[in-house]
């Protein structure tokens, strides 16, 4: 027997284009229940702030075959989509990007609502973009700070970290926008000339990341390492490598109650509570409130200053820092070893292990 299908006819700025959507009435988020075609609807109501954050650049799709699943179920199961899938329709754009480990592929980009509808009937429900355009995959226009709240602490705990990065921030001449993670944390995104590669722009959040915790200490933490960062919001300064990427503004999240990543104004932080943005309230949001991150790319900043710091702190004897474990050992890399596992006499002065 065939599923049920219908076909969406979804305005784009070129043309109107019919998408058809399988199973419109599977469940996507039991809890609340939401299903595929009300996700669908909510991809054409919010297309315009999505496009704007997460369009013309390279994005990976996480996509949940089964949905959500509720509370009381285990974590769903969700794959990841970066390449053109087989069949993938003319109207969703690719561009060929440089991966870690030096492999190119084309990775998909979405440019306008009716690739965001077909994400949605190929069972997306987050989006990850790149921190890059897709006519210059290489270099960052943005530079993106993960705050993530560690056992113990909640999303208030992130909120005067977020004040004071901004203000960390705007000390060197970045402008920061601010959005919820869609779970505990926030995520804040400061517009940049795209003329650094990544491992820059990397340096530069962790120039930022490291004033933030000499002014906070007993509040923020940069280890890397969780047996060593305790009951404070740890500065994901790794979030800034290639294809190292969060969920985009206004993705959902693969979470029970639908919540969405919500660029959100500074003055609304106080008293906020992240859970009321979900897949639901974001539409009736957009039109009370409008776009708080509205023409975010109009007047980046540089990295200048931020980069002048690593040179300082480097110096004076902070250097690089851990990089995620499937990337390729990179230079002046400490250790890849939790510090309590360590046996000094097993590494080299460069971090590397010693060979018996």
């Amino acid at each position: 027997m065939a599923s049920e299908r219908v076909t969406l006819t979804v305005v784009d700025p070129d043309a109107e284009r019919e998408v058809v959507l399988s199973s419109p009435d599977k469940v996507v988020w039991p809890d609340v229940g939401i299903t595929k075609r009300e996700l669908a609807d909510y991809f054409q109501a919010v297309s315009g702030p999505f496009l704007e954050a997460n369009g013309h650049r390279p994005v990976s799709l996480e996509r949940f075959r089964d949905g959500v699943g509720s509370s009381s179920t285990e974590k769903p199961e969700g794959f990841f989509s970066k390449n053109p899938p087989k069949g993938t329709p003319d109207y969703v754009d690719a561009v060929t990007v440089t991966y870690n480990s030096g492999r190119r592929h084309p990775q998909i980009v979405l440019n306008r609502p009716s690739a965001i509808v077909w994400a949605a009937q190929m069972n997306t429900i987050v989006f990850h973009p790149w921190a890059s355009l897709a006519s210059q995959p290489d270099n960052p226009v943005e530079l993106r700070i993960d705050l993530d709240p560690q056992p113990g602490t909640g999303f208030d705990d992130a909120v005067p970290a977020a004040r004071e990065l901004r203000e960390v921030l705007r000390e060197v001449g970045l402008t920061a926008f601010i959005k919820t993670s869609g779970n505990r944390g926030l995520h804040v995104f400061a517009p940049i000339e795209p003329e650094h590669e990544f491992l820059d722009v990397r340096h530069a959040v962790i120039a930022a990341g490291r004033e933030l915790e000499r002014r906070m200490p007993e509040q923020v933490t940069m280890n890397w390492w969780k047996e060593e960062r305790g009951e404070r919001v740890f500065i994901d300064f790794n979030q800034a490598n290639r294809d190292r990427t969060m969920a985009g503004a206004y993705s959902p999240r693969a979470l029970p109650a639908a919540t969405v990543s919500t660029p959100v104004h500074w003055d609304e932080l106080d008293g906020l509570d992240p859970a009321r943005f979900t897949v639901r309230s974001i539409p009736k949001r957009l039109e009370d409130v409008g776009d708080p991150w509205a023409g975010m790319q109009s007047a980046p900043g540089r990295i200048d200053a931020l980069l002048a710091w690593w040179e300082r702190d480097t110096q004076n004897g902070l250097g690089e820092l851990p990089f995620p474990p499937e990337f390729p050992k990179m230079p002046g890399e400490p250790p890849r070893v939790q510090p309590s596992k360590k046996v000094a006499a097993n590494w080299d002065e460069n971090g590397d292990p010693v060979e018996e």
